[in-house]
């Protein structure tokens, strides 16, 4: 059985659907904290079983029988981020399975300038060192971050953040296509896979004209000091230690952590990745549509 975990995420209920379509629901099991909002799959047949990263009893009931299992990286960063991974690693070695699969990060490494991608190198270290064969899969720069960054700019016509670097922002549909057609193909990579990204790697600048084109707006890009970007954050409510780590994204950005582009994830899941050009004209079209 594969054992998919955060299934009731914007990631994890993807690849979850996408294993449907590849595999008989008996074949597929979720973990989740809380079971009511996997209700739908337990429905179509899909084993449902409360697990969580800090609970090593759950995960030992809810990664019985687990061929494979899929680690979804929380939402967290830092030293808890970590130690929630082990655990949930520790609990994939115990149940037997035969690989763990880890969403993991374009640029992670433990020298990066972003705290997250610091935490996937030092998970990938913990995947190393259990003594099973896995799959960490180096996703692209999530394309709704992009978004959410640049969301307020667009409709202001200026979009006002720090300096940045090419990102292949890609989208989760596309990653969980990937994250689905690997586990369904178990084997397929051993290791760290090349990063899966979308085909063109882009900066706020190109986001800005892109935006402008789909508008018909003047959509402009301002630079914004780093110190001045981390006061904002904090004037908003930002903890001092998130704001750091946002800054941390665009330290990365600047010094080429997420510009590669790779066919990999083409290759993987049959088609050309989605564009952000697709991605903010989908969301401009649903924005001007709720007006």
């Amino acid at each position: 059985m594969i054992i998919v975990t955060g299934a009731t995420g914007k990631l994890g209920r993807r690849i979850v659907e996408g294993l449907l379509t590849r595999l008989p629901a008996e074949q597929v099991g979720i973990s989740v904290r809380d079971p009511e909002k996997a209700k739908e799959f337990a429905d179509r047949g899909v084993r449902v079983r409360r697990g969580s990263f800090t609970d090593a009893a759950g995960l030992a009931h809810a990664f019985e029988g687990a061929s494979q299992v899929l680690i979804v990286s929380v939402d967290k960063m830092g030293d808890e981020c970590v130690r929630q991974h082990r655990l949930a690693i520790d609990g994939a070695v115990a149940a037997g399975a035969r690989r763990i699969l880890y969403t993991s990060q374009m640029g992670a490494r433990h020298d990066s300038h972003f705290q997250a991608c610091r935490d996937h190198a030092a998970t990938e270290d913990a995947l190393r060192a259990s003594g099973v064969p896995f799959t960490s899969l180096r996703n692209g720069f999530y394309a709704a971050s992009a978004l959410q960054f640049a969301a307020h700019g667009i409709e202001s016509g200026e979009i006002v953040l720090p300096a940045d670097g090419p990102v292949t922002w890609t989208t989760h549909a596309d990653l969980a296509d990937a994250a689905a057609a690997v586990l369904a193909d178990e084997g397929r990579f051993d290791g760290p896979t090349p990063p899966l990204t979308a085909a063109q790697a882009l900066t706020f600048d190109d986001i800005a004209g892109i935006a402008g084109d789909i508008t018909g707006r003047t959509v402009t890009r301002t630079t914004a000091p780093d110190a001045e970007f981390r006061e904002q954050l904090m004037g908003q409510g930002a903890p001092a230690e998130t704001a750091d780590q946002l800054l941390g994204i665009f330290a990365a950005a600047r010094a080429g952590e997420f510009s590669a582009v790779d066919p990999t994830l083409a290759a993987l899941i049959g088609r050309e990745p989605l564009s952000m050009s697709s991605v903010l004209h989908e969301q401009l079209s649903s924005d001007n549509g709720g007006r």
